[in-house]
């Protein structure tokens, strides 16, 4: 999703996988860039259904703040359907929901935290307003910092991730489908072990609580696979952020960048994947203009609907 106000805006190890990024330019590595069309071999090509294609919200925050039902109409002509909201731009639940009916969206998917401290009636009360926007899905954004800086003890993350079922569960009895969303935090090996905080929590929650939002850009900043993110959590990555990198591992619109999105999107099935959301954290934040971030959906957009695997 995106940076928390805590952390800087500057992202770490940036020279460090720019010049990665850049060494798998000169080799032609297909973890990273697109691979020629003559590598992937026969079959009719596949492509991203419409009706699965949704934008984080987050993209278009500034956006939003200053023209909500504009905004929201726009998202519509350029072909959008569905959305995915990170808050409600200071309305109310009910509101939000009107406004997303009235530029005739929906809003499948919610990012909301779940209470930390743990409290099942605080999360209720998120759950309720998931229900009134008419959500689907409703996810964690963002985990793996603490007061000195990234988290590396592993039992932080195993009591998080028991949190993470509690939450599921919860989640489940209100009828929705309770995920993760990754940064690059949690690729850290934790407590001097091989184990990463991904690890523990993908091994410690249960999959049919707690289903994960993939955020590709994110995933590979934290020299991360995302194909091997597949391998390993096969039919629970129902959800992946569409959020590409420049060559100096900073955001770009979907397509423009280094990120081999075909290669991914290849293994849909064996992932499970039934939602691809276009996002771009720094699309309408200085020195691009708020407006800008609807060129940065109409981009994600099209890539997707173009896009054939």
């Amino acid at each position: 999703m995106h940076e928390s106000p805590s952390r800087p805006s500057s992202l770490s190890r940036r020279n460090l996988l720019g010049a990665a990024a850049a060494g798998a330019a000169a080799v032609g590595a297909p973890g990273v860039l697109a691979a020629p069309a003559a590598a992937r071999g026969g079959g009719s090509p596949r492509r991203v259904p419409r009706d699965q294609i949704s934008v984080q919200l987050y993209t278009l925050r500034n956006q939003l703040a200053v023209d909500l039902e504009g905004s929201l109409t726009e998202l519509a002509a350029i072909g959008y359907t569905r959305v995915e909201h990170a808050g409600f731009v200071g309305r109310t639940a009910a509101q939000f929901r009107a406004a997303l009916d009235n530029a005739g969206l929906r809003a499948t998917s919610g990012h909301a935290g779940i209470p930390q401290p743990w409290n099942a009636e605080t999360w209720k009360r998120a759950l309720e307003d998931a229900a009134i926007v008419g959500n689907k899905f409703i996810v964690h954004p963002y985990f793996g910092t603490g007061p000195n800086g990234p988290i590396r003890d592993a039992a932080v993350y195993r009591a998080f991730a028991a949190d993470l079922n509690k939450a599921g569960e919860l989640a489940r009895r209100a009828g929705l489908s309770f995920g993760y969303h990754n940064h690059h935090n949690e690729f850290l090996r934790q407590s001097g072990t091989e184990i990463t905080g991904f690890d523990i929590l993908t091994r410690e929650t249960d999959p049919r609580l707690v289903h994960l939002e993939v955020d590709i850009y994110w995933a590979w900043r934290g020299a991360a696979d995302p194909v091997d993110l597949i391998e390993k959590n096969r039919r629970r990555i129902k959800q992946v952020h569409v959020k590409d990198m420049d060559v100096n591992s900073s955001f770009a619109d979907p397509g423009d960048g280094l990120i081999d999105f075909e290669r991914v999107f290849r293994r849909a099935g064996e992932a499970g994947l039934i939602e691809y959301i276009v996002e771009r954290d720094d699309a309408g934040s200085p020195p691009r203009t708020p407006a800008q971030a609807l060129d940065t959906a109409r981009v994600g957009y099209n890539y997707l609907t173009g896009l054939r695997y």
